[in-house]
């Protein structure tokens, strides 16, 4: 009988235990700072009013934390904006961080800090894949608000290695602006 559970589950495209998920191995952060377009993600809570032209600006900070600005088209062709932090937890590759939109005075909450793994990321810093340890969350980004082909597989690729699922990910219309 537990064979049969076990090939159902296989069958079904539920992995039997998925590895960790893994960051590059460094990322510069005065390089990847700076404006990026949503390329596609996974759907989530917090973006559920944003229709297109989904945005986000990393900008470094003397304390070295980075201020993080997410705006969005909304379907009223409104420009919603979302400001937050980031701050580094992983100091020998920069690719790990956790990420808050709540107000400071919340801050020592451990629960409004999200993680924020860079997970692939181009040599040319043209575009990244940002993902979250237990898969819930994940972005693909462009410095373009479209990808070719090619770079395009490449991100796919990244996503596929790390036990994210393709099917999962939405589009994000560019250009509606």
């Amino acid at each position: 009988m537990m064979a049969i559970v076990l090939v159902g589950l296989l069958v079904a495209g539920i992995p039997q235990s998925a590895a960790p998920v893994r960051t590059v191995a460094v990322v510069d952060l005065q390089r990847y700072a700076g404006d990026w377009f949503e390329i596609a993600r996974y759907p989530n809570r917090f973006q559920t009013q944003c229709a297109g032209d989904v945005r986000a600006s990393y900008a470094r900070r003397a304390d070295g934390l980075i201020d993080v600005t997410n705006s969005c088209r909304t379907t009223d062709n409104r420009t919603v904006n979302a400001r937050g932090l980031a701050r580094v937890v992983d100091s020998t590759s920069n690719a790990r961080l956790k990420v808050r939109f709540a107000p400071a005075w919340l801050a020592l909450l451990p629960f409004v800090w999200g993680d924020y793994w860079v997970i692939g990321l181009a040599s040319d810093y043209s575009w990244a894949v940002v993902g979250s340890p237990d898969r819930k969350y994940l972005w693909i980004l462009s410095r373009t608000p479209s990808l070719d082909a090619a770079r395009r597989a490449a991100a796919l690729a990244v996503v596929r290695e790390n036990g994210f699922d393709v099917e999962r990910l939405k589009d994000t219309p560019q250009g509606g602006r």
